[in-house]
């Protein structure tokens, strides 16, 4: 029997999860670290936080499973994407990842669309300047902070700062790499144009490879910190959404996943390059070799429901804690209480901007609607239907791009939550399938590791290995025609709140 790893590193913590070749959950364990938001609009985290939960989540589920190292067949990295980090020569970090969900860029978008123009910039790199994408925050740094950029030497995505750590190696895949800015998506390769352009050294970035390829092997130093085997393969890997639609089987034409993670994410797999000439939706490097996938993004989804729990649910949590239970399964049984539209409630989840389809840094989050009748279960119902009717958005454009929506299936931490899947089965009208993996992005890996590593022949082979159909909830009628009425309001009020988001964003900077 080989095993496979599978390395998650999210935003709130890194999953580290050992399978079996059958996709079985050997062992896992998950660390959490800071999110550093020093002033409005801004999101950094420490690499050496990263390392320092791998190497721990590494060590544990070593240990927890007591499997033989040496039966390790190769290790996956995943990780959140467009995080900028910084090394100097000697590969130390030089200052905090500007991460995914920063909006601080708006400037340097403009400068990036200004040198290379907003039509070009869109067929090299299949997307518009985005304040979350790595670019526009090289040139931040650049511009802000000169002294720290003078002595950078690599430019890396988060978890290939991990690649670098665990296996000294430098190397980049295509797609994560494909949420930088700087790489040509349809011919998968760095685009010297755009380095040219921006004044980016190519020397700074790292070869780039397809997401199965062996790029490095267990250290010495690694080895003995978390009881792997020296020179286990460590294979390209995948930026967390191609990750995540791979640990969903997201990989043939008309497969779609519906993922809340702490942004909320409706990918759609392509055979071919597809752009959205509006720049509305992402189009990047698939992580199955030469395909692709479009995706639209909401930023602020499971975040929303994080802030509600944080600020509002101080009950669940402490009841949660003496019963031993997640305090989602508790806020999923207050949500439920409020009837669909939640008398009257609309929340916009735009907590940390938005992307898809208003491309906005400076949007806000809203409840709108609220009256002295409005409950706590209203709001918090509110805010997960807004999160999926910023899904429906995302939907709605892939929809009118043409590609195929045979079948949608839900990821992500929300996809634990049947009440969250069954919002999403009544507002998309589509029934809304589950699987029988919930670790997503680091089953994701850890099967990208296997095809690396010869455990399977090809990607789509490795999911028919590990992946089943669990479970299926389908629309409501009632409640279907219930929502519509209120997704058409949250579309309206985004539209007439445009200018007031950027009139409190300049208050407040």
């Amino acid at each position: 029997m080989a095993y496979l790893i599978g390395l998650d590193i999210g935003t709130s913590g890194t999953k580290t999860v050992l399978f079996d070749e059958r996709g079985g959950v050997i062992a896992s364990k998950t660390v959490e670290y800071p999110l550093y938001c020093d002033r409005p609009q801004w999101a950094e985290q420490q690499p050496e936080d990263w390392r320092d939960a791998c190497i721990a989540g590494l060590r544990a589920v070593m240990h927890e499973s007591g499997v033989n190292k040496e039966d390790v067949a190769g290790i996956g990295l995943s990780g959140q994407m467009h995080g900028l980090v910084m090394l100097d020569k000697a590969g130390e970090v030089l200052r905090r990842s500007i991460i995914w969900c920063d909006q601080r860029t708006g400037a340097e978008c403009a400068e990036i669309t200004r040198r290379i123009g907003a039509e070009r910039l869109i067929e090299i790199t299949a997307n518009p300047a985005l304040t979350g994408f790595t670019a526009s925050k090289i040139l931040w740094v650049q511009k802000h902070e000169p002294e720290i950029w003078e002595k950078c030497a690599h430019v890396l995505l988060p978890k290939d700062y991990i690649r670098y750590c665990l296996t000294g190696e430098f190397a980049a895949e295509v797609s994560d790499a494909s949420g930088m800015q700087l790489l040509d998506v349809p011919a998968r390769t760095w685009s010297r144009e755009v380095l040219d352009k921006l004044e980016i050294d190519p020397a700074l970035l790292a070869p780039v490879y397809e997401s199965t390829l062996v790029t490095g092997r267990i250290t010495a130093k690694i080895a003995a910190e978390t009881r792997l085997a020296e020179g286990t393969p460590v294979v390209g890997g995948a930026g967390d959404q191609a990750a995540g639609a791979v640990g969903n089987g997201i990989v043939c034409p008309g497969a779609v996943s519906s993922t809340i993670g702490s942004s909320g994410v409706v990918f759609a797999y392509t055979d071919e390059v597809q752009i959205d000439p509006r720049g509305r939706v992402h189009t990047f490097c698939h992580a199955v070799p030469g395909a692709w996938h479009v995706m639209g993004v909401t930023q602020g989804a499971g975040i929303s429901l994080k802030w509600f729990r944080d600020n509002f649910c101080g009950a669940e949590k402490e009841a949660a804690a003496l019963a031993g239970m997640d305090p989602y399964v508790l806020m999923d049984k207050q949500a439920a209480r409020a009837e669909p539209g939640c008398g009257g409630v609309v929340y916009l989840p735009y907590l940390m901007g938005e992307r898809t389809p208003h491309l906005d840094p400076d949007a806000r989050g809203v409840f709108f609607g609220m009256t002295a009748a409005t409950t706590r279960a209203d709001m918090l119902r509110a805010v997960m239907e807004g999160v999926v009717f910023s899904l429906n958005d995302c939907l709605s454009i892939i929809r009118g791009m043409g590609i195929p929506t045979r079948e949608i299936r839900a990821s992500g931490g929300g996809g634990r939550s049947p009440l969250w899947r069954q919002m999403q089965a009544d507002i998309f009208g589509k029934p809304i399938h589950t699987i029988s993996s919930p670790e997503g992005p680091a089953l994701g890996v850890a099967l990208l590791a296997g095809v690396g590593t010869g455990v399977y022949a090809s990607v789509p082979e490795a999911c028919e290995a590990s992946i089943r159909k669990v479970g299926c909830e389908k629309p409501n009628a009632a409640a279907k025609a219930a929502y519509k009425p209120y997704y058409a309001l949250y579309k309206n009020l985004y539209k007439s709140l445009r200018k007031d988001f950027g009139t409190v964003s300049s208050l407040t900077k």
